[in-house]
C-alpha cells in the first residue's frame, strides 16, 4: 500500500488524501463490516502521521462510514435491515421533493436520460455495473435542483448507500431491465408534470432496491 508523503503534502491534504483512499477501500468492500480500523494501524499503512491517521478515522465517522463508540477503536459500520430502511427513506424524503419541484416545471435532466441509457444497453440480469449509473441518474435528479447544500446532504446519504452496496456486491439485485424501466417511468411522470405519480413510482422503485439489498444481507450467500 502506497505511504502518502506528508512532506509533499500541507497536513490537511494528507488527511484528505487518506481519507480518500479508506473511503474508496471501504465503498470498494475490501475493509469489511465491523473490521476494526486503528490509528496505528492506518498510520503505518500510509507512512503518515498518528495525527493524521486520527484526523481520516473520524471524518469517515463523521461520514457515516465509521463508528466509534465510548473512545472505542473505530469500526466499519454494520450495516443490517434497519440501517437499510432509514439510508433508503432519507433518500426517499430529497428524491420525492425534487421530484415534485422537476415536475412543476416539467424538467428532464439531461445526465439523467444519459445514466439511464447507460443501463438500458447493458444485459437484463443483475449486475454490479447498474450501480453507478444508477446513481448518477438519482443524483442527477438532486443535481437539476440547482442547490448546493442539498446537493451535499444527498451525497452524503450516497455513501451509506455505497456501503450497503458493498456488503453485498456478490450478491444477487435488481435486473438492469427492471431498473432502467422504473427510471423510464419516473422521468415520463416528471414530463408529464404528474409530481404525484412520480413520487409514488420513486418510493416504489426504492422500495423494491431496499428490500432487495435487505434479503441479500439475510439471507446466507452460496
Amino acid at each position: 500500500m502506497a505511504a502518502i508523503p506528508e512532506a509533499a503534502l500541507d497536513v490537511v491534504g494528507v488527511v484528505d488524501a487518506v481519507t480518500a483512499r479508506l473511503r474508496t477501500r471501504i465503498l470498494a468492500g475490501e475493509i469489511r463490516s465491523g473490521e476494526p480500523l486503528t490509528e496505528a494501524a492506518v498510520s503505518q499503512a500510509y507512512g503518515v502521521a498518528r495525527p493524521s491517521a486520527k484526523a481520516a478515522i473520524e471524518q469517515l465517522v463523521a461520514a457515516g462510514l465509521l463508528v466509534r463508540i465510548a473512545h472505542r477503536t473505530a469500526r466499519v459500520v454494520d450495516i443490517d435491515s434497519a440501517t437499510v430502511h432509514d439510508v433508503y427513506r432519507t433518500r426517499a424524503r430529497l428524491e420525492s421533493a425534487a421530484l415534485r419541484e422537476l415536475s412543476a416545471s416539467r424538467t428532464i435532466p439531461a445526465s439523467a436520460i444519459a445514466a439511464n441509457a447507460e443501463i438500458q444497453a447493458m444485459p437484463p440480469g443483475p449486475s454490479a455495473e447498474t450501480v453507478d449509473p444508477d446513481l448518477r441518474f438519482h443524483t442527477a435528479l438532486i443535481d437539476a435542483l440547482g442547490s448546493e447544500r442539498t446537493a451535499r446532504m444527498y451525497r452524503s446519504v450516497l455513501d451509506e448507500v455505497r456501503l450497503c452496496m458493498a456488503q453485498v456486491q456478490e450478491r444477487r439485485l435488481l435486473g438492469a431491465s427492471v431498473i432502467a424501466r422504473q427510471h423510464a417511468e419516473i422521468l415520463d411522470a416528471v414530463q408529464v408534470g404528474d409530481s404525484d405519480l412520480a413520487a409514488r413510482l420513486l418510493d416504489e422503485h426504492l422500495h423494491s432496491a431496499a428490500e432487495s439489498l435487505i434479503s441479500a444481507l439475510t439471507t446466507p450467500g452460496p
